[in-house]
């Protein structure tokens, strides 16, 4: 597996924003789902010297609220909350920051994620600090932190727990389909074919294509992900089966895959 390029944060305080990045050995979807996740972010977010975050909400989608809650490690409760802005998965999101040890000041996180070789470059930018340059010193530390717990989480998971790969079948609403296209079908497919190259950049689809069965044609995906609920958010996801036309993805995990 490929190193992770450890966090790094500079507080620009001249301009009240902090910059941060690192880069994860894991693909952008499971960082994104680490980022957003109910049942993720207190897994990972915090240290037991420092402070736990023990609940997180979040309504992920524009106009969506959310709010962390935890402990610090001498016992005193904190929460910082706010709304999403933009929610573009998995590689943007955009959300204010409402911190009650930054006096509830209102601030704007964007997080932006890339493929590429090593898995997820995570780059991160927290501006709206103004003049007040403690606070931004303080978050810069601070996200280099929790980057890096970040990191560590995604590494250690993925080291212990390696993804699955499933043989996805999309069968169209007809045995004669790929013979019988009309001008909208051909769009359509022209679609779904857009929408699996562009997974097969961010490391998830393996492959993809027609299968020339004599019973019908239909299409094959070969998926690499951690679970069937990654793979079914993906077929989902798919414009064949948004469209409502009565496709379907058939999905089954390979016992083993010698690649």
């Amino acid at each position: 597996m490929a190193n992770n390029h450890g966090p790094r944060a500079i507080a620009d305080v001249s301009m009240g924003t902090v910059l941060a990045a690192v880069t994860i050995a894991v693909p952008p979807e499971r960082v994104f789902r680490a980022l957003t996740a109910d049942d993720q972010i207190p897994l990972w977010w915090g240290s037991d010297e420092l402070y736990r975050t023990t609940r997180h909400a979040a309504d992920v989608r524009p106009g969506g609220a959310w709010r962390s809650e935890g402990r610090s490690a001498d016992g005193r409760e904190f929460h910082v909350q706010g709304e999403y802005l933009k929610v573009e998965p998995p590689h943007l999101l955009v959300l204010t920051w409402k911190a009650l040890w930054d006096g509830d000041n209102v601030t704007t996180v964007t997080y932006m994620l890339e493929a590429v070789d090593a898995g997820t470059r995570l780059t991160l930018r927290h501006e709206g600090f103004g003049a007040r340059q403690g606070a931004c010193r303080d978050h810069g530390s601070g996200w280099e932190r929790v980057l890096g717990w970040l990191a560590a989480f995604l590494t250690d998971e993925a080291g212990s727990k390696p993804q699955r790969v499933f043989h996805c079948r999309l069968i169209p609403p007809r045995p004669d389909f790929a013979f019988t296209l009309t001008e909208a079908e051909k769009t359509l497919m022209k679609q779904h074919s857009d929408y699996l190259r562009g997974k097969l950049g961010e490391g998830g689809v393996i492959l993809f294509g027609p299968v020339a069965d004599p019973a019908g044609p239909w299409g094959l995906g070969i998926v690499r992900a951690d679970d069937e609920a990654a793979v079914r958010a993906l077929t989902e996801a798919d414009p064949t089966v948004r469209s409502g036309l009565g496709f379907r993805y058939e999905i089954l995990p390979m016992m083993t895959a010698v690649m």
